[in-house]
């Protein structure tokens, strides 16, 4: 995916030197969002990338505010990748948005719930299959600033996903993933072979809603190079794939977001593995 560079949102230092950070290499540090003027830096940059750089529909509100918003930011903890070494004052160039299945349960529910039907995650048998006391997390409003799009800033997202799994017992995280665009036929590769070589399993099998449903499997199985289906997944997808996830059945069309939505599906045994053991540190680490 082709992105154009951005200016970034700057927070009042004083603010961000009394957060605490999860983890830090160099400049750069990945923390969790404690004030409303932190928040309102990382809907800033959703609203560059999101509205300005991919084409997002605002709402007047959105528009007015210039940052993306809605009913979910204020129930959901907000991931930040911070720089402060760029101009001496520090930045927001990266965020994630997570909500608990705790959290989700008090309030509104899930945001993939108004494109997917998550009936199967939320039985009593799938309860039983992640285990006592471990919960669901669902990850969405995934965004970098373009400068910033490199492994030192994904790593340093991931690991502090990777801990905050830890920290709140997740036994599976999802979310949706998008394609840029809104007609399903120019992603026809990529979204048949998500469909042929990564589909959910019965007991898991996830749906887009059926007022929504989009079919995936739009070439046939065999007739196309899966190699080339796999270049034309968006990277973000592909290093999905790499930690193990599972595609929901049928897509979502978000006219609002100009884009493609399917749904991942991941266990978190493998995330925790990697970003855990590989950077075995605490929580002043530093790069």
């Amino acid at each position: 995916m082709t992105y154009q560079a951005f200016g970034m949102t700057a927070v009042a230092p004083a603010t961000l030197a009394a957060s605490p950070y999860i983890h830090k290499a160099g400049q750069l540090d990945v923390r969790l969002a404690t004030s409303e003027e932190e928040i309102a830096a990382a809907q800033a940059l959703r609203y560059q990338i999101f509205y300005e750089e991919m084409g997002a529909r605002p709402t007047p509100e959105i528009l007015a505010a210039r940052r993306d918003i809605d009913a979910y930011d204020s129930i959901c903890d907000h991931l930040l990748v911070i720089d402060h070494g760029l101009d001496g004052t520090p930045h927001v160039v990266g965020t994630y948005r997570l909500l608990r299945q705790v959290v989700a349960e008090q309030h509104r529910g899930f945001y993939s719930s108004g494109e997917f039907d998550l009936s199967p995650l939320l039985g009593c048998t799938f309860r039983n299959r992640i285990g006592a006391g471990r919960q669901l997390l669902e990850l969405g409003r995934s965004c970098v600033d373009a400068r910033y799009r490199n492994p030192a800033t994904i790593n340093l997202l991931w690991r502090g996903i990777a801990s905050y799994l830890q920290t709140h017992n997740i036994g599976y995280m999802f979310g949706c993933a998008s394609l840029h665009g809104t007609d399903p036929e120019e992603h026809a590769l990529a979204l048949s072979y998500l469909h042929h070589h990564h589909l959910v399993p019965e007991d898991l099998h996830v749906r887009a809603l059926p007022e929504h449903y989009v079919p995936m499997d739009r070439v046939p199985l065999g007739s196309y190079d899966p190699r080339a289906a796999q270049r034309a997944l968006p990277p973000l997808i592909k290093g999905y794939l790499r930690l193990g996830c599972l595609i929901g059945d049928g897509a979502f069309i978000d006219h609002q977001f100009n884009t493609v939505d399917v749904f991942i599906l991941l266990p978190v045994e493998r995330i925790t593995r990697r970003y855990s053991t590989r950077y075995a540190v605490g929580a002043n680490d530093a790069a």
